[in-house]
């Protein structure tokens, strides 16, 4: 508790010396700074009042980026947590059979801009993960239908995960490898919209960045090909509507997969040969750091990269692949 303002242990804050040369007053930053806080600790209050707790929500969720560390108050203050894990168990029985409605969708996702505030602050990113919150999630991404309500809560949940990779932390690849955050990504990507496709393959990168993620997925066969081949169906689909920042995050995991001996020997037959041909060198003609992950990829799959050429016990062939 020794994390919460003084208001939340029902103490008022002391009031502020006045500042020299300001006649008597807080200094203009000050006193806009004390106001926002306050603001923003009666709104986390106001979360935890079932009736007051959908405009907290909105108003939250809105200016998360204006109030200086919301998320130590959220993870801190008594109940609040619990009152945003409500909001997204309330909406489990509309999953199946999909009813959720624009309105419902719209007061869960405000909840999960809250989490994702948690998930990415460094004071609470590990108690988010050992508190195992993101496996709340999952129902979410498991979902298919692809209505608006559905698409956007699939983006948002995306975006709670994405903030917990973003930041390079071995910890957070191994917590999640631990789960079905694999399959449930290569789920969006085959079907997800545009954005919805980015974020799920932004992460499954992070994931391979990672020297623990990249071990991972290469280590069978099995984990290997499922995410080929839908990397691989991707870059398909891209030939008809090409889109620049998607294309850039599936070449990186190519060529992160390259990193590794026996991945790189299987991509000299299952890397697809649209990446090859020039099929999208007028997409990436302004992006010079995607051609050069290309280029650099095509190296690495020809034998002159760290993979090299196929070893022994290593053909495509003997994977299954």
């Amino acid at each position: 508790m020794a994390n919460i303002p003084p208001s939340f242990a029902g103490v008022s804050p002391p009031s502020p010396s006045p500042m020299a040369g300001s006649s008597g007053g807080l200094a203009p930053g000050q006193a806009a700074k004390d106001k926002k806080m306050a603001s923003a600790e009666q709104l986390v209050l106001e979360l935890c009042d079932p009736e007051l707790r959908e405009n907290a929500l909105l108003e939250l969720s809105k200016k998360r980026e204006i109030f200086q560390d919301l998320a130590p108050l959220l993870w801190h203050s008594f109940g609040t947590i619990a009152a945003l894990l409500q909001e997204i168990i309330s909406i489990y029985p509309s999953l199946s059979p999909p009813t959720l409605s624009p309105g419902a969708s719209n007061r869960v996702c405000n909840a999960l801009a809250l989490l994702q505030c948690v998930a990415s602050h460094p004071e609470t990113r590990i108690l988010f993960l050992n508190a195992h919150i993101p496996l709340y999630l999952y129902p979410f991404l498991n979902t298919t239908s692809k209505t608006r309500p559905f698409e956007y809560l699939r983006l948002t949940s995306l975006g709670v995960i994405g903030a917990l990779v973003k930041v390079d932390d071995t910890e957070v690849i191994s917590f999640l490898l631990q789960t079905e955050i694999i399959p449930l990504c290569l789920r969006t990507m085959e079907m997800g919209s545009e954005l919805s496709k980015t974020v799920a393959t932004f992460i499954v990168q992070k994931i391979l960045l990672d020297d623990v993620g990249l071990r991972y997925i290469c280590a069978t066969a099995e984990r290997f090909f499922a995410v080929g081949s839908v990397l691989a169906n991707m870059v398909v689909s891209l030939a008809d509507q090409p889109s620049t920042r998607l294309l850039k995050h599936i070449i990186r995991c190519y060529l992160r997969l390259s990193d590794n001996p026996r991945a790189c020997a299987a991509l000299q037959s299952c890397l697809p040969d649209m990446l090859k041909d020039g099929t999208f060198n007028n997409c990436l003609r302004d992006d010079p750091a995607t051609r050069r992950w290309l280029q650099q990829l095509l190296h690495n799959v020809t034998g002159g990269g760290m993979g090299g050429g196929p070893q022994p016990g290593m053909d495509p062939m003997n994977m299954g692949i």
